[in-house]
């Protein structure tokens, strides 16, 4: 009865519709250069999960604080799809994905911070360029100033 109710549903979904699942970071198989250890990192979320590498030692950012950034992303399976530093990021006011809207606050100038960031705080059903569709992504973010 499951089975035939899950084909029914898929049928009447779409396709499409019915594996749009958003990631769960908690459960991702990481390629071991990423170094992700979940269960070492601090849970903000179902959908996001920070690990301090390197406690800066200048000012707390704060939402609202325009930072400059330097980071690198990748997929879980290690490969690289992005990489750069970003001038005059106002943080926590909608300009970036949720995950680093809420995952970067709270780091000091200075820091370092790995954000495993799941689809739902990312950039979920639709993707982004390079990053697939409901993707958990892993960024390392250093702050390098903040104004």
């Amino acid at each position: 009865m499951l089975r035939s109710s899950t084909v029914a549903l898929t049928a009447a979904c779409g396709k499409d519709q019915a594996l749009d699942i958003p990631s769960n970071p908690a459960v991702e198989v990481y390629a071991a250069s990423l170094g992700v250890s979940i269960a070492n990192m601090t849970k903000k979320s179902d959908a996001l999960y920070v690990q301090d590498l390197v406690v800066g030692t200048g000012a707390d950012v704060v939402a609202g604080k325009t930072i400059t950034v330097k980071y690198s992303g990748w997929l879980i399976n290690g490969t690289p799809f992005d990489s750069g530093t970003l001038p005059n990021l106002a943080i926590g006011t909608g300009r970036v994905i949720t995950g680093w809207d809420l995952g970067i606050p709270g780091m000091k100038v200075g820091g370092k911070r790995k954000l495993v960031i799941g689809s739902a705080v990312g950039y979920g059903r639709n993707g982004s360029g390079a990053i697939p569709a409901n993707a958990t992504m892993v960024f390392d973010v250093e702050v390098l100033s903040m104004q």
